[in-house]
């Protein structure tokens, strides 16, 4: 799925947007750092969606007008989306990736929490109060990653920068 192979078209999906896509599609969504990415899935019509977001809320900023930056409005946009291709929502599935500690200085200061825990708490969050069950995760640690979707099949691999792969 890497690279060149697999088929389908491969989309790529940039910091702060989102993609949906029906089979055979295969997207990617490079550096996940505090970042989050979020798949979404149907399996049985086979249309799935990736976005890459950068902060929890739309709430907490002024310059709130791309709603695919931010975990509460990215989620319904992308859902939105899906129904649009056939996808119904009772059926589908997250897998959930990032929201890495990428700065050791200030995770160390008691009391700071950091903006990927942040993020993957509100995905949590988002997803559970849409009744959403996450079936698969990568999230937390110190690694940016870099994320792979297989829309024909619901498969992601994640590949971190040392090149060591995960499959899920």
């Amino acid at each position: 799925m890497i690279g060149s192979r697999g088929t389908g078209t491969l989309i790529k999906v940039g910091m702060a947007q989102f993609k949906v896509s029906m089979s055979p599609a295969r997207m990617m969504t490079f550096a996940l750092g505090s970042c989050v990415g979020i798949v979404l899935y149907d399996p049985v019509s086979k249309i799935g969606g990736l976005a890459h977001v950068m902060l929890p809320s739309s709430e907490r900023v002024q310059n709130n007008v791309n709603r695919a930056k931010f975990v509460d409005t990215a989620i319904e946009l992308m859902l939105s989306r899906m129904a649009k291709k056939g996808a119904q929502r009772i059926r589908i599935e997250a897998k959930i990736f990032g929201g890495a500690r990428m700065f050791k200085s200030i995770t160390a200061s008691p009391g700071v929490m950091q903006i990927g825990e942040e993020n993957v708490k509100a995905t949590r969050k988002e997803l559970e109060e849409r009744k959403i069950p996450i079936v698969a995760e990568s999230t937390g640690g110190e690694k940016g990653r870099t994320v792979f979707f297989d829309v024909a099949s619901g498969k992601v691999t994640i590949k971190d920068a040392q090149g060591k792969q995960e499959k899920f």
